[in-house]
């Protein structure tokens, strides 16, 4: 019964524990509330075959210990009936959290979006496109410039 449960717990929280060279464990939470979804959909994202990632740093203020990182997960109905989105989400929350520990950052909210492909696409392949959002939303480039931004030609 509960001592199982127990045992279980440990487990999961070992394996998304990770000493990090600060010495504070990066913690992995879910993201459940929707207002926290909508805020990771105004930050940086990237898209590859498998899943859109979204990422957003947290503000200082906000009330999350600095050293979580905190992921949801978001399949939407395009994707397929409830079993399939599911079997989805079971794989995206498989892949986070085997890489978030190592890859992730303290005091990011990540995002994982099932794409159609996420449900064929072969399990390394969908480890090796959050490893590569990852990359791209953590690098310091700025996002690419939107269409129809930066200064306009003089008229003619």
């Amino acid at each position: 019964g509960s001592l199982k449960c127990l045992k279980m717990e440990r487990l999961i929280m070992e394996r998304l524990t990770v000493e990090r060279p600060d010495h504070l464990p990066l913690i992995i939470d879910r993201l459940r509330v929707r207002r926290d979804f909508l805020s990771a959909a105004k930050a940086r994202k990237w898209a590859v075959p498998g899943l859109v990632l979204q990422a957003r740093q947290r503000r200082a203020h906000e009330a999350v210990p600095a050293n979580h990182a905190r992921v949801g997960f978001t399949v939407t109905k395009k994707v397929g009936k409830s079993h399939v989105r599911n079997r989805v989400k079971r794989r995206l929350r498989a892949i986070a959290a085997e890489l978030l520990p190592q890859s992730g950052l303290k005091g990011y909210d990540y995002v994982l979006i099932g794409r159609e492909g996420s449900i064929t696409r072969p399990f390394p392949d969908l480890k090796a496109d959050l490893l590569a959002a990852l990359t791209k939303v953590h690098s310091s480039s700025p996002k690419s410039p939107s269409k129809g931004s930066g200064p306009r030609p003089a008229p003619m």
